[in-house]
């Protein structure tokens, strides 16, 4: 009899997780009355359905079955992600997509491979996994800093046009006397 893989619950964790990611990032695209924000956030639901499909492929290869795991919080980012009354932004910040990388931390990718007993179909899974899911953050990464500078301008131009008239003020008043 073979041996359970010591690594089939990363498997079932990400099918999962996968799974869930895409619900709510598919009902987020069809909300969104942005064509942009629809076209990466569509690429990216697509991308997290086709994860948990090869990897629950993965393990009935292996010989086993996805158990399903409630995620608590799925109803939750649903929730959030299918809203009408929230800003595409304002999604990014309550789900927590797109915030910037901090710098000298690993990711949470970074210790998938420390299990030296990966098959070798496993661990090419895991490395388009893995690229996918950088690629997929930096996606997010540009959207969302796109959509913070349409907003920045517009809550700052009040300020900052009251420092150009005062400025102007100034300059007026030095070429009167």
């Amino acid at each position: 009899m073979i041996e359970k893989p010591s690594y089939l619950g990363l498997l079932n964790a990400i099918s999962n997780a996968e799974g869930d990611a895409q619900q709510y990032l598919s009902a987020w695209a069809e909300t969104t009355q942005r064509d942009d924000v629809r076209a990466i956030i569509s690429t990216i639901a697509l991308r997290e359905g086709e994860h948990s499909l090869a990897f629950a492929k993965r393990m009935c290869e292996l010989g086993y079955d996805v158990q399903r795991r409630e995620d608590a919080k799925c109803a939750e980012r649903l929730a959030i992600a299918s809203s009408c009354d929230l800003s595409d932004l304002d999604k990014f910040e309550q789900l927590g997509l797109g915030e910037p990388e901090v710098e000298g931390c690993p990711d949470i990718f970074a210790g998938m491979f420390a299990d030296t007993t990966i098959d070798i179909q496993t661990g090419a899974l895991l490395g388009r996994y893995i690229a996918e899911e950088r690629d997929s953050g930096r996606m997010f990464r540009a959207c969302r800093d796109a959509l913070a500078c349409e907003a920045a301008p517009a809550a700052a131009a009040p300020e900052r046009l009251d420092r150009i008239e005062a400025l102007l003020e100034q300059l007026v008043t030095k070429l009167a006397s």
